[in-house]
């Protein structure tokens, strides 16, 4: 069955790759983010849209609500990380951080808001938020990340409490730091290297570790499943 899936933040990194995948399964793909993607290559649609903005949420959603019937699977990849800068929380500043829980934290609550009377026409609905392994681990000094990514968790588990009886499952992937096209601030390469070392399994998590745990989670064998969090970070925080 076709499914009509929503991806925010699909531009690029984990987010392109969750598009191409659904895309190459024969899907119907909806990228939602702020900016168009580097290249034209890309199969899938994307609608420009500021998840902070509320009443912006709700036209694009009406629109492929309208146009589809339904919206079946709305993922939230959209986040702000890869330009942050390590610091310690008392010197973030109020605004930095402001901007980061409005993006990370308000803007999965307004896209599953606006959503949710579309997924509610489905017969499938499925809500995956992408948190972080980062609040596991309680990694220092991105304190405003790691505070908006537990909040993103908190959210999907009251969610699917919320949701339930509506026949939709909500759930939460905490990826490690995954390999992606994005350059990023936020590991260097010796970080990189040591976190490898730190794993069960010591390679590089690519965008693939991720991809077959989301399907696997919109798919049928998944109806009973709701509510949870799902470390996919090769061990690294296993304790």
């Amino acid at each position: 069955m076709e499914l009509v899936i929503c991806i925010t933040g699909a531009s690029q990194g984990i987010g392109r790759a969750l598009a191409t995948y659904f895309n190459d399964r024969g899907h119907r793909v909806f990228n939602l983010d702020v900016k168009l993607p580097a290249d034209e290559s890309n199969p899938f649609e994307t609608s420009l849209l500021d998840i902070t903005d509320e009443e912006a949420c709700g036209r694009i959603f009406d629109s492929i609500g309208q146009s589809h019937g339904r919206v079946d699977v709305l993922i939230n990849c959209a986040s702000i990380f890869s330009t942050l800068t390590m610091k310690p929380f008392w010197e973030i500043e109020s605004s930095d951080w402001d901007k980061v829980i409005n993006v990370n934290l308000k803007g999965t609550f307004n896209t599953c808001k606006k959503a949710l009377p579309w997924l509610k026409k489905s017969s499938t609905g499925r809500i995956i938020n992408f948190s972080s392994a980062v609040v596991p681990m309680g990694r220092p000094n991105y304190l405003h990340y790691v505070s908006s990514k537990a909040g993103v968790q908190g959210l999907s588990r009251a969610m699917a409490r919320e949701v339930g009886d509506f026949n939709i499952t909500v759930n939460a992937i905490l990826p490690g730091a995954t390999v992606t096209e994005v350059a990023r601030e936020t590991v260097s390469p010796e970080q990189m290297k040591a976190m490898i070392q730190s794993r069960c399994i010591k390679r590089p998590q690519e965008v693939s570790d991720l991809t077959g745990v989301v399907g696997f989670l919109c798919s049928k064998e998944a109806d009973f499943i709701t509510g949870q969090s799902f470390v996919v970070d090769g061990g690294l925080t296993v304790t």
